[in-house]
């Protein structure tokens, strides 16, 4: 501790030998600092704040109609490109910076400069922009961010509704071509239609399903036209008494009833079996020996002798009845006729209707598929022009100026008071430091211990420095005039302050 003290003591003794060194440089680094600081170009700063009101009414009210743009996403973007190239030299023409760059180089400086100068601060989440520019002229600085505030709002609105325009141009071509797709396919639709009208199926049913029906009507038809036949044969049989004969009439009630049932049981073979079946050929069989039988007791019997048998009540009911089978297996034959003419042109045209149907269906695809592009085509250019009004929509998008730009009075820069307060520390130091290198390089011993401690050798004794009275005289005035030095010194100091308070 000692050590450290001794040579804190021939520190400041070293100084004071070299004080008025010490002080010059002092004084000449403030003078000349306080030059160069009073010299330096005020830099006044411009700005301008702006409120982006991105929540409107119109937007909850078109959702699902249209694409409705994200206005916080373009605004964003918008900001953040605002210091783009293009941008800053446009921002130099509208200032009339371009004109005193009358070179390339010259004017990628003042491009580069612009970019280093101007500022954009978003506010959180408020949605306020600020915009900033230092310059040495203020109402340069109004003008550079006047600017740039036209083209902030300018390009949060324009280019939305320009790529809009361009989706429409481009969309509108597409409907055209799709239009042109459109009528062809009509036409083609037209005229293979009125071609072939006759093989084009029907909703809900096709060539398959008609055949079928046909046929099945065909069968019905047969065997109503079988079953009225067996009927009119029944019913001659029993006028003419199965061989053209008629049958006397002479009461057999037994063999009346078994050849009733007998005949009965014969049509109903009849409509299950065909004439050559074992059951029909044997029925027939036994009608035909019911009915000799009769005729053969006929013969036997006596004959009444009533001539008017034959115009009996029974015969003129059969004769009513044969006349109306007759009619009904007629109009049965031409219905069976008419189906079967029906089912060989189905057969006929069910060969060609499969390609027919196929070359329908793909001429019906291909125009659906053109309906249904062109109409979505439409609707997306709709949204599209939707879409674009809505950008361009005042009530969509509202800037609202807080904060115009206007000239500052007062320059935001240099911050001359620290520079003076950082001179006047710096002034010091290097007058403190010039005593330090001095004796760094022009050692002298201050006191015994010192030259003890570096010649290593003991001291034996010192001479007393005796001064006069005019000695010492010229000390006091030395002194005083260093404190004078001094105190001119940090009052300089002080007026310079209050001046730059005053000034600035």
């Amino acid at each position: 501790m000692a050590d450290l003290v001794s040579q804190l003591l021939a520190l400041i003794k070293s100084a004071w030998k070299h004080r008025w060194l010490a002080l010059s440089v002092a004084w000449g680094v403030l003078v000349v600092g306080s030059i160069v600081v009073f010299r330096l170009p005020n830099d006044f700063q411009a700005s301008a704040r702006i409120y982006v009101d991105t929540q409107s009414i119109l937007k909850p009210l078109l959702a699902g109609m249209t694409t409705v743009p994200n206005i916080e996403q373009q605004v964003s973007i918008m900001s953040r490109t605002l210091l783009s190239r293009p941008n800053l030299e446009r921002v130099t023409r509208m200032a009339d910076l371009d004109i005193r760059a009358e070179t390339v180089g010259e004017k990628e400086k003042l491009v580069d400069e612009l970019a280093q100068r101007i500022k954009i601060i978003q506010t959180g989440r408020d949605d306020i922009y600020t915009i900033t520019y230092n310059n040495e002229n203020p109402k340069l600085g109004k003008d550079v961010v006047q600017s740039l505030l036209t083209i902030f709002v300018e390009g949060s609105v324009g280019d939305k509704k320009e790529d809009s325009d361009k989706a429409v141009r481009f969309i509108g071509e597409q409907i055209k071509s799709y239009e042109e797709k459109l009528v062809t396919a009509e036409n083609n639709l037209k005229e293979f239609k009125q071609k072939n009208a006759e093989l084009l199926p029907r909703p809900g049913s096709d060539y398959g399903n008609k055949l079928q029906e046909a046929s099945d009507q065909l069968s019905q038809a047969r065997l109503e036209l079988a079953e009225a036949e067996q009927a009119r044969n029944a019913i001659q049989k029993q006028m003419s008494g199965g061989n053209g004969e008629e049958l006397p009439r002479v009461p057999t009630p037994e063999l009346d009833s078994r050849l009733d049932a007998a005949n009965k049981h014969l049509d109903d073979l009849r409509t299950k079996y065909t004439e050559q079946h074992p059951d029909v050929v044997g029925t027939r069989r036994l009608i035909a020996e019911l009915e000799k039988r009769k005729r053969e007791e006929a013969k036997a019997r006596p004959s009444g002798g009533d001539p008017g048998a034959n115009y009996s009540p029974m015969m003129q009911q059969l004769s009513v009845s044969l006349a109306d089978a007759r009619a009904k297996a007629a109009s049965l034959r031409a219905r069976v006729d008419e189906y079967a003419a029906r089912v060989a042109r189905l057969k006929a045209k069910s060969i060609a209707a499969p390609d027919v149907e196929a070359q329908f269906t793909q001429l019906n695809r291909d125009y659906q598929i053109n309906k249904e592009n062109y109409e979505k085509l439409v609707a997306r250019r709709d949204a599209a022009k939707l879409s674009g009004d809505l950008s361009s929509a005042t009530d969509l998008l509202t800037f609202r100026v807080i904060d115009p730009p206007v000239v500052p009075r007062l320059p935001v820069g240099p911050k001359r008071l620290r520079l003076m307060s950082l001179l006047l520390l710096a002034a010091i130091a290097a007058g403190v430091g010039v005593t330090v290198v001095i004796a760094q390089v022009r050692p002298s011993f201050m006191s015994q211990h010192q030259l003890q401690q570096v010649t290593g050798l003991p001291v034996l004794g010192a001479v007393a420095m005796s001064w006069t009275e005019a000695e010492i005289a010229r000390r006091k005035r030395s002194v005083r005039k260093f404190v004078a030095l001094v105190g001119a010194f940090f009052t300089t100091y002080v007026v310079m302050m209050a001046v730059l308070l005053l000034r600035y």
